[in-house]
């Protein structure tokens, strides 16, 4: 086990994480992850120039994933009831730049008016205002729904798993959608990345009844029917260690 100075096991970890401190602290919480195979040229036009998109098997994928933003808070200091905790609902897919793979969000509708201004102006993180709520338990099942605060778009529904919880193999579709540990944005023209700590995910297979899902038909990805997920999964949750977002060198685009 390789363990930092700052308790961080990070074995599970394919590239090295960054020496200097964590600036964020926050747990993800009652996770539903529904996924669609989609065409990539379509999803390439979605993505800042530079940035290419992450294959499996010569597939390109999008997520929608429901969950709490738990404790969010800056890395030395506690979380702040009423403030810290909110419903996230965003819509990602899959990249990699410079060897490093990571995930790219379209969208982050979260019911935290604070992160929607600051990721935003901050870091070029694509949050949007909704109001958005996750309740349940994993063994019971997780219900949804979120509507945009402008335009009104959002998604609704449940799911239950329908297996028992296990970890992803390296080599399996599982492994190249969860084991994440990156991300990237554009803002000011330029790509941005950044780094995520936390333990490999536990989750199960699930089935999802979507009630509505106008979120992911406004990205016009070519799903033909945004109600009925490819792939399915639900997990408890993580918790998570970030970075900054810092600028890739070299790397301006107009």
């Amino acid at each position: 086990m390789v363990t930092r100075r700052d308790g961080l096991n990070v074995d599970h970890i394919p590239f090295p994480m960054p020496e200097g401190r964590s600036v964020l602290r926050q747990n993800w919480k009652k996770l539903t992850f529904m996924h669609w195979s989609v065409d990539p040229e379509v999803l390439q036009r979605h993505l800042p120039a530079g940035l290419d998109l992450d294959l499996h098997e010569g597939k390109a994928y999008i997520g929608c994933i429901p969950f709490v933003m738990e404790k969010v808070r800056p890395a030395r200091l506690p979380a702040v009831p009423g403030i810290s905790t909110f419903g996230e609902f965003n819509i990602r897919t899959y990249v990699t730049k410079n060897g490093i793979p990571g995930v790219f969000f379209l969208t982050l509708d979260a019911q935290s008016r604070v992160t929607c201004f600051y990721a935003n102006r901050r870091y070029g993180l694509a949050y949007r205002h909704a109001k958005a709520s996750v309740s349940g338990t994993l063994e019971a099942g997780y219900a949804w729904s979120s509507t945009r605060t402008k335009g009104g778009v959002g998604l609704v529904g449940s799911s239950k798993k329908t297996s028992e919880v296990r970890q992803a193999k390296p080599g399996t579709l599982e492994y190249f959608l969860f084991e994440r540990y990156s991300l990237y944005t554009s803002h000011n023209g330029r790509l941005r990345h950044g780094y995520t700590h936390h333990v490999k995910w536990w989750y199960a297979d699930a089935t999802a009844h979507v009630v509505r899902n106008t979120l992911v038909d406004s990205y016009h990805l070519g799903i033909e029917d945004a109600t009925q997920p490819e792939l399915v999964h639900i997990s408890e949750g993580v918790e998570v260690v970030t970075w900054h977002l810092l600028p890739l060198e070299g790397e301006v685009h107009d």
